[in-house]
């Protein structure tokens, strides 16, 4: 794909100025520092970027997986599981992508500017998104000629990494589609995800973390949304850069296992479809460095040598940077009687639910104790002139509160926020410490 995207930039005057980069795996655990932060989340993801998953990522973070030493920010997907014939589970490993160096795995990260020359802004400091809907099993309402229809999407690739000569663009031609591919690719499977790139300019985070973003307008060209200018709606004016994430699959080593019918996949929510993919970014880059690469960092091939502003980091060091595992369960290296967590196979179509009071584990090594609330109540006797102190242990009393958005939280110990989510949803509890709308 990357050198058919170098051909066409040069005879294409509207091609636009861009980076692309690999970042190696970080960790791999049941973790979600945006939707779950701080406690055990309810599937798994595998995870890139900056060493602490926290507010200051530049300035907590001892290393970062990324090329760049500047871009400690975090990203991180589900995790693509094989289901053998038998009912076990094994992890997918994932391979360095084309023209990335020797990265651990991990992913390739664009970030892309608009063909039409708009003016893009930098993501500021405490900016967080998503994309994609996990519990989605169905596509009856995703246009897929629309930026969002176009935005999410996999790539079954001939071998050598070998794609449509007609299509190699993310997100067009035969070989991309909205649902895991149907058939055994013999160079292994790409996840190709677009995050929004219209910004309202007020929400850094809002509770959802998805409607502070919106796709650009207009139609999107024949290569898709790696050439898109359009304009910004009204409601989210500010032009940032169009970040991609492409995962690279190695599914080459089940291609004799496939089953009679059907296709072997699933996503780690519990998702055979792979229509519930989906993505989560943690903006860290260190102060303006992200700002000064888009105003400057010009270059119409995205390489990491053509940027100056930035400084690069060796595939030794990107490979060095790993975070041990907190969360004390096997994901990886072995087949597994069942997903981790509590994460059964949900066909649909309708959209997936939530196990309620799942059993798997819940707690991560070094998880501080659930907080609780005292009430202390005083008692005097007056025949007796003594004093006697009695302590009552309770749990808050949760105001109802404004609702929450779907995939907001709506509970769990020393939560004292809203407990009533929209319309739509319900709240479920996924372990002691927290309880979401979904």
């Amino acid at each position: 794909m990357w050198a058919s995207l170098l051909s066409l930039v040069a005879l294409t005057p509207a091609a636009n100025a861009l980076l692309r980069f690999p970042c190696s795996q970080l960790v791999t655990q049941r973790f979600d520092p945006l939707v779950t932060p701080g406690i055990v989340s309810p599937h798994v993801h595998q995870i890139i970027g900056g060493m602490e998953s926290q507010a200051d990522l530049p300035g907590l973070s001892t290393c970062t997986t990324c090329k760049f030493k500047e871009d400690a920010s975090n990203y991180w997907t589900a995790v693509l599981y094989f289901k053998h014939q038998n009912g076990s589970y094994i992890r997918v490993p994932q391979m360095a992508n084309q023209f990335v160096g020797s990265p651990n795995g991990g992913m390739t990260v664009y970030y892309i500017q608009p063909s039409n020359n708009q003016k893009v802004t930098s993501f500021p400091k405490g900016f967080r998104m998503i994309v994609g809907d996990p519990m989605l099993r169905n596509k009856t309402n995703i246009n897929p000629n629309s930026a969002a229809g176009k935005a999410i999407s996999f790539r079954c690739w001939n071998a050598n990494f070998g794609s449509d000569a007609n299509y190699p663009h993310p997100g067009t031609g035969p070989l991309d589609t909205i649902e895991l591919p149907n058939k055994a690719c013999a160079g292994g499977i790409r996840s190709n995800i677009f995050f929004p790139s219209c910004w309202n300019g007020k929400d850094l985070d809002p509770a959802d973390h998805a409607s502070h973003m919106a796709y650009p307008t207009g139609d999107v060209p024949r290569d898709g949304l790696l050439f898109m200018g359009g304009g910004c709606p009204a409601s989210h004016p500010i032009r940032v850069p169009s970040l991609f994430l492409e995962i690279a699959w190695d599914t080459r080593q089940f291609n004799n296992m496939w089953p009679a019918s059907g296709q072997p996949f699933v996503l780690s929510q519990g998702d055979p479809t792979g229509i519930g993919q989906h993505a989560d970014y943690v903006f860290g880059w260190k102060d303006d460095s992200l700002q000064r690469a888009m105003d400057k960092c010009t270059d119409m091939g995205g390489q990491p040598s053509s940027c100056r502003e930035l400084t690069q980091v060796s595939d030794a060091d990107m490979n060095k940077c790993t975070q041990q595992v907190r969360v004390d369960e096997v994901t990886e290296g072995r087949y597994l009687n069942a997903l981790p967590g509590c994460n059964p196979v949900q066909n649909g179509p309708n959209p997936a639910t939530m196990i309620n009071e799942c059993n798997a584990l819940s707690t991560y090594i070094g998880q501080p104790a659930a907080p609780t609330q005292s009430t202390t109540v005083v008692t005097t006797s007056t025949s007796t002139a003594v004093t006697t102190t009695t302590t009552v242990v309770t749990q808050p009393t949760q105001p109802a509160g404004p609702l929450i958005p779907k995939y907001g939280q709506c509970g769990g110990n020393g939560w004292t926020g809203s407990t009533q989510c929209v319309a739509g949803s319900t709240c479920q509890k996924l372990n002691d410490w927290y309880s979401q709308c979904t």
